[in-house]
């Protein structure tokens, strides 16, 4: 009696077709459920060669990435003078006391620190214009933590 060949347990135009969709995609795994047939094709993307891998299109070199000057290192930064919570507005919905490009003078209120349920005024020490505000209104704030920044 003859054998009949058997016929392939996993269909290789399938698995060929799920690593070329990761290969296109940049997954590292894919699982598909087909006919009662469950087939999943992974990749380790750490241990694949570089040569393995999909050649990425031609992309000019990207800069350095440098990291953000240091707030708290500005010559012109202003920095809470005690633990609380900063508000920008002197009460709820009212208009804030400064925004980014306001013209201040030195003594000018920037914001309000609340501690011990005592509202505070921050006033500018400087007269300057305001580059960055660095407090999210209503969040506690730390002692020295920059807040403004006054150029």
């Amino acid at each position: 009696m003859a054998k009949t060949p058997k016929a392939p347990i996993v269909d290789r135009d399938l698995v060929l077709e799920l690593t070329k969709l990761l290969d296109e995609t940049g997954l590292t795994e894919i699982e598909i459920e087909q006919d009662g047939q469950r087939v999943r094709v992974a990749r380790n993307a750490a241990a694949a060669p570089a040569a393995a891998r999909p050649a990425a299109p031609e992309a000019p070199a990207p800069q350095p990435i440098t990291a953000p000057p240091d707030p708290a290192k500005h010559p012109g930064v202003v920095v809470s003078p005690m633990v609380g919570t900063a508000y920008a507005a002197p009460e709820p919905g009212a208009k804030p006391f400064i925004e980014i490009g306001a013209h201040v003078k030195a003594g000018d209120t920037l914001l309000v620190v609340e501690a011990m349920k005592t509202m505070n005024q921050i006033p500018a020490p400087r007269a300057g214009t305001v580059i960055q505000i660095l407090f999210e209104d209503g969040q506690p704030v730390e002692f020295g933590e920059p807040l403004v920044i006054i150029e």
